[in-house]
């Protein structure tokens, strides 16, 4: 319905809600009595006249209330037209009411169009009693008037009828299913329901179809879109732009065209009573919450509030916890989302599948770009579309950039800082990794994750993952800065660029960051002052995805003079020089990655290594000795496997109090590590297949996870026994090991495979935690104690190959604790203890005990003859 005027909408001056107009001798005592009624049930005030004395002209006391109402509802009947009284009141109506409702009763509405038939007869009888030919052509006007509101109604009517064309969107009905159970549209609460999701992920094209399918469940609705498109210009205040943004709202709830208003208030006073459908599209400032929807309060029983952001942390901030994040479709979902654009169809042409699926690989599963994507190709022959996927592989779509830029764009200054370092060195990087090289860069590097999250620009779990277009997007940003001199860039990512920089010597200053896939070229020859003019660069990445290794070759025929002191991040695998340069000073260094590399030593003397947590020099074959790191006081993981000459560890790292991982394995000449120490940090130590090592490491008694297998170690010391912590122990092949380790009551996990071991004692009832016991090929093992069956916690026992054994505790099988994994050899065993009828004639199991049958749930004994049929049901048989 139309608003005749555009008068300001104070609420000190409604005194009704409804000013009703009729002919009382047609409705008062039928329709209108039932309209009043239903009015009074929903709270609506309607000014009743108490049988006012009617005559030509309309009482003072009824243009004061038309002026008090906030709706004037318009009766035609038949008898309507012949009162004078109810055309001054029509007049009167038109002059100053805010909203007029016309109902039809009884009568058609083209007759009161044309002023024929019934209601036009009538109006021609009122006309001969009137000889005001000014008051009569003022009726005609507002009954015309009154007819252009009809025109409007229905013409409104029309343009809100809900399109059913979401019925063909892949995958709506499951994300309908989902936010409707957040709606709960059952429920008479007020509810505010937020759909988050990154830019391009659908959800304008969700809260669309939720919209067009829930309207006309609602008396009022409004799909404001494109909230943040309102920003708050410089002309307004934070309350001028809270204004301007209600007047917009109600203009279209109410419908009331051009509204203007000066009171915050006014939301709640006009929508309290009603039950509105409202959906905020795109919405990313708290101000805009705060103005349209701040408490649900302002709203009638059983409205639905419902916006879309991509900012998650906004909702949270307008305490909207029903919040159903959206995420990407699945690889199907994409394909067909990319065909009907594409093609027109659900599914690719012949011909066109394998080009169908690499653009939607492309695409990143995201349905922006699907649709983006699929339209550019569209009408395209098969020669064209293939034409175009080298740009399609290498430069983002202008459209799907325009829609990725607005949220950069949005972004603090610190945040687009971080999500370029994310973009263009750290994509799918530990969280902790990221976090500890970013500590001292000034970036609020948590705070920024969160906010970079929140709005969907990065997701994390373990790892940082950023979608491949925005990764994308992040990297023609820093193309930006200097289209033609790539050495004047912040990051540098592209082979060919950092090649042609490094082997001109063109970068600057301005480089902090260099990240290349090393496995991705052929032979690189550098000179001495490569990195000469990148003072201020922070991290070298030159890393290796492929595990071919002979594929890429980097040579420095000079050797390398200079790298710069600023360096946080050093990676760089299958490194070509025997030493880093002695000018290199890595008092910043966070992490030196050296990997596969030709060192024989990192350098000489002690240098500054205070900011150091992690060194990986593993594989590194030549690597015959480890520098000082008596300095390094804050190092936390140390990894130096596969340095197969490396034969001992310093006397310094006693001073690593810090260091929570050690990793030595296939350290095949390490013979010596250094005792009188106990690293308080110290929770992993692997030192598996480290033959040469003879003597038990204690080096801490804060171990957790201690692998020795396969070393010369010949036995446990005792006060092992006292380590707090000690939960899994491994040395299995330590064929030196002949005695059961006395071990500490925490242990859970216990491999001795392949040792020497000859008894497993008594005392093993002690080991309460024990989980997993793996003793398999112990071919010296000829006793089991009964206390195994004591132990409450373990589920998996394997004596495989302990062809040996002769005496088994039958205690195992009659225990319902062992309901898990026993594996075992039984070939040999000659236990007189187990019970009647149960016995072995020439390696033949013929029947088995009552006790053992009970508890059938065992899945694995073990036979190598073959075995009864009665067994064969009751039991699941493991054979080697």
């Amino acid at each position: 319905m139309a608003i005749s005027s555009s008068l300001s909408l104070q609420s000190c001056h409604w005194r009704h809600h409804v000013f009703p107009s009729f002919s009382g001798k047609d409705v008062r005592r039928t329709f209108l009595s039932h309209l009043l009624k239903e009015f009074r049930r929903k709270g609506i005030r309607t000014f009743i006249d108490n049988d006012i004395k009617r005559s030509q002209m309309i009482s003072s006391e009824l243009v004061q209330a038309i002026r008090e109402s906030r709706i004037a509802v318009v009766v035609l009947s038949r008898t309507y037209a012949s009162s004078s009284w109810c055309l001054n009141e029509l007049v009167e109506i038109k002059k100053v009411c805010q909203k007029i409702m016309p109902v039809f009763y009884e009568v058609d509405p083209s007759d009161v169009r044309k002023l024929m038939g019934e209601f036009g007869k009538a109006f021609e009888e009122a006309c001969e009693r009137q000889p005001d030919e000014e008051v009569k052509q003022k009726w005609r006007e507002a009954l015309a008037d009154l007819i252009d509101k009809i025109a409007m109604s229905i013409s409104y009517e029309l343009n809100s009828t809900p399109s059913r064309d979401s019925d063909n969107l892949v995958g709506i009905n499951a994300h309908m299913r989902e936010i409707d159970s957040l709606l709960c549209l059952e429920s008479t609460e007020v509810k505010m329901v937020g759909i988050w999701g990154p830019a391009g992920i659908g959800k304008t094209t969700i809260a669309r179809a939720l919209f067009n399918r829930l309207s006309e469940n609602f008396q009022h609705t409004i799909f404001m879109e494109n909230v943040k498109g309102s920003s708050r210009t410089s002309e307004l205040d934070a309350y001028g732009f809270k204004l301007h943004l209600q007047e917009q709202f109600l203009s279209e709830v109410i419908d009331h065209k051009h509204m203007k208003i000066h009171d915050l208030g006014l939301v709640k006073e006009r929508l309290q009573d009603l039950k509105v459908l409202v959906v905020l599209d795109d919405v990313d400032k708290l101000e805009q919450l705060d103005a349209l929807v701040k408490q649900s309060q302002w709203f009638g029983s059983g409205s639905r509030i419902i916006v879309t952001t991509e900012n998650k942390q906004l909702l949270r901030a307008h305490g909207i916890k029903l919040i159903y994040e959206l995420g990407f479709p699945s690889r199907s979902e994409s394909l067909q989302i990319f065909c009907q654009y594409a093609f027109g169809e659900s599914s690719a042409p012949d011909g066109c599948i394998e080009l169908a699926t690499e653009i939607t690989k492309l695409a990143g599963y995201l349905p922006l770009a699907l649709k983006v994507l699929g339209s550019s190709l569209r009408g395209m022959s098969k020669y064209e579309q293939k034409s175009a996927l080298p740009r399609l592989r290498t430069s983002l779509n202008e459209d799907i950039r325009n829609v990725l830029r607005v949220s950069y764009d949005g972004l603090h200054e610190k945040d687009k800082a971080l999500f370029l370092h994310i973009a263009c060195l750290f994509n799918g990087e530990n969280v902790d990794y990221v976090k500890q090289i970013l500590a001292s860069s000034g970036l609020d590097v948590n705070f920024g994750l969160q906010v970079l999250t929140n709005r969907s620009l990065i997701h994390i779990s373990r790892t940082i993952t950023m979608h491949n277009l925005l990764e994308q997007l992040g990297w023609e940003v820093i193309c930006e800065q200097s289209i033609n001199e790539p050495g004047k860039r912040q990051f540098l990512t592209d082979a060919s660029e950092i090649y042609d920089v490094l082997a001109d010597n063109t970068g600057t200053g301005a480089v902090l960051g260099i990240s290349l896939d090393i496995s991705k070229i052929n032979e690189w020859f550098l000179n001495e002052r490569a990195f000469g003019g990148m003072h201020n660069l922070l991290f070298l990445k030159f890393y290796k995805s492929s595990l071919i290794k002979d594929q890429t070759e980097m040579h420095l025929p000079r050797g390398l003079d200079y790298l710069p002191r600023k360096l946080r991040l050093l990676h760089w695998d299958a490194f070509p020089m025997t030493s880093l340069p002695m000018s290199f000073r890595p008092e910043f260094l966070v992490v030196i990655n050296i990997r596969e590399s030709q060192l024989e030593k990192l350098w000489e003397g002690t240098q500054p290594l205070r900011s150091l947590k992690q060194m990986d020099l593993s594989k590194s074959e030549n690597l015959k000795e480890i520098p000082d790191l008596s300095k390094a006081v804050n190092i936390e993981e140390l990894c130096l496997s596969y340095c197969g000459s490396l034969v001992m560890l310093p006397s310094s790292i006693k001073n690593l109090n810090k260091l929570v991982v050690l990793d030595m394995k296939y350290c095949s000449k390490l013979e010596i590590i250094p005792c009188n120490m106990d690293l308080e940090s110290l929770s992993i130590l692997n030192l598996d297949r480290c033959s040469r090592l003879q003597s038990f490491p204690e080096i801490s008694s804060k171990i957790g996870f201690l692998s020795l297998s396969g070393t010369a170690i010949e036995e446990v010391p005792k006060t092992v026994a006292s380590w707090p912590c000690l939960a899994a122990l491994d040395m299995s092949g330590c064929k030196n090991l002949k005695t059961f380790p006395c071990l500490p009551k925490t242990i859970e996990w216990l491999d001795l495979s392949r040792t020497g071991i000859e008894e497993v004692p008594l005392r093993i009832d002690k080991l309460s935690k024990l989980n997993k016991l793996l003793m398999n090929s112990c071919m010296k093992l000829r006793s089991i104690s009964s206390g195994i069956s004591t132990l409450e916690h373990i589920e998996t026992l394997d004596f495989l190959g302990c062809k040996n054994v002769v005496r088994f505790p039958v205690e195992i099988f009659e225990s319902s604790r062992f309901c898990h994994n026993l594996v075992m050899e039984m070939r040999n065993i000659q236990n007189p203890d187990l019970p009647r009828p149960f016995y072995f004639k020439n390696n033949y199991i013929d029947t088995i005990p009552d006790c053992i049958t009970r508890h059938c749930k065992l899945p694995f004994l073990n036979s190598s003859r073959s075995i009864s049929s009665k067994i064969e049901n009751d039991f699941i048989w493991f054979d080697k």
